[in-house]
């Protein structure tokens, strides 16, 4: 073959090969899965990612791997009976459900709750707080490298689950709260023990700030990182730390006030650029919010009863039903057919760690519900994953998960 025949040759292959540039899928997506078992996702949560080379172009939030169907559940079980199904919502803040599904019967019955009982449930949702805000805040410092923070978090954790045992005899999956109040009254050394705590952690809090507002390498992983605007943190319907990070002040406790919240002097702490670094400062100083609350309630805490006076929907004293048949037979009927609830329907919300827990009950009358709806906050929170996650790179993941801090045990209920 001549050298003017090889030229040509050559020269045809460039033509063609320009021609066909503008045809060719220069980079190539890749399908990356993320979950649903995965470290980073906190349980299992399933992400699926389309990517241009570190690049999310799309993503797609994938839950319903817990789902339990607690909602159905609920309407063969009398309204007591559902309590420690509320202890697997959020499962890092049992007390707080508690504290939320019985506020919602107890307004459809038209309970009015005795002061001692409405401070207990404050210090019961306030300690819960600083326990599940400990472990988020471990989470995602573990997530983007801190590891050491997890383990001082835990630490403190500890301390809490203690006084929860003191309390209620478990540590974990606590069912303490009746429709009317409590299972029992405060253990001696309880209030002391609260109080100890919570002078305590106030220093903890400071070296937790200082060891990650001067991290480096987490604050360059954190800062503008999962921006949420106001308005798309509305749109989405975003609660708690999620949106007061994003700069909107919308606390349930302040807002609809419950249990005397609007007695208590504490602020509600909000960000400015609703980037995850704003979401850990929220939480952070949340924190120190819930520890002035904990000694306003431990110095006001009054004498008096700790469940409402009701002779027809609430448990006789033991002694009573030891030694009497009536109250024995009081006792049967209530543990047996449930508290007698009026027809109707209502909603209640409080403010949980990780957003607004709410509970819409539809009662046709009798001991269980007929229907029972529940807003779980980590189940709107992670609708805006599809939203929030294109145009970051993979590693900002993690950091955005760590930041949201959700639970699937509440999303999948």
């Amino acid at each position: 073959m001549s050298t003017a025949a090889t030229t040509m040759e050559f020269g045809d292959t460039l033509t063609r090969t320009a021609e066909m540039a503008p045809q060719l899928d220069v980079g190539e997506k890749l399908v990356l899965n993320i979950g649903p078992s995965h470290p980073s996702t906190h349980g299992v949560l399933r992400l699926v990612l389309e990517l241009d080379g570190e690049v999310i172009t799309k993503a797609d939030c994938d839950i319903g791997y817990l789902h339990r169907g607690d909602e159905k559940i609920a309407e063969n079980m009398t309204w007591n009976q559902f309590v420690p199904y509320t202890d697997r919502l959020d499962y890092l803040a049992p007390l707080a459900n508690n504290v939320a599904y019985t506020c919602a019967v107890e307004k459809l019955m038209g309970y009015e709750l005795p002061p001692r009982a409405r401070v207990t449930r404050v210090i019961c949702c306030e300690l819960a707080r600083i326990s599940a805000h400990l472990l988020g805040l471990g989470a995602f410092a573990m997530d983007v490298g801190a590891m050491t923070m997890f383990l001082y978090t835990f630490t403190e954790r500890e301390k809490i689950y203690n006084l929860i045992e003191l309390l209620t005899g478990a540590r974990f999956t606590t069912s303490f709260t009746r429709v009317g109040g409590q299972t029992r009254d405060l253990p001696p050394g309880f209030l002391e023990g609260v109080k100890e705590f919570s002078e305590q952690f106030v220093g903890r809090l400071d070296e937790f700030g200082k060891m990650l507002n001067r991290n480096r390498i987490f604050v360059d992983r954190t800062k503008d990182v999962g921006v949420i605007s106001a308005e798309t943190a509305l749109d989405f319907g975003l609660t708690g730390p999620n949106l007061r990070g994003s700069g909107h002040g919308y606390d349930v406790r302040k807002s609809f006030p419950y249990l005397g919240y609007e007695t208590y002097d504490f602020e509600v702490p909000v960000g400015q650029a609703g980037d995850c670094y704003d979401r850990f400062a929220v939480r952070m100083e949340e924190m120190r919010q819930s520890v002035k609350i904990l000694l306003q309630a431990v110095a006001k805490m009054p004498e008096g009863a700790w469940m409402v006076e009701d002779p027809k929907n609430v448990l006789p004293p033991k002694d009573k039903v030891l030694t009497k048949m009536e109250e024995l037979i009081h006792q049967f009927l209530v543990v047996t057919q449930g508290p007698d609830a009026p027809p109707g329907e209502i909603y209640f919300g409080a403010e949980n760690p990780k957003g607004e827990l709410g509970f819409y009950l539809n009662s046709r009358g009798g001991g269980v519900p007929h229907r029972l709806k529940i807003r779980a906050p980590s189940f709107c929170n992670l609708g805006i994953l599809n939203t929030l996650l294109p145009g970051h790179t993979v590693s900002d993941v993690p950091a955005i998960l760590g930041s949201i801090d959700f639970v699937m045990g509440e999303c999948d209920r």
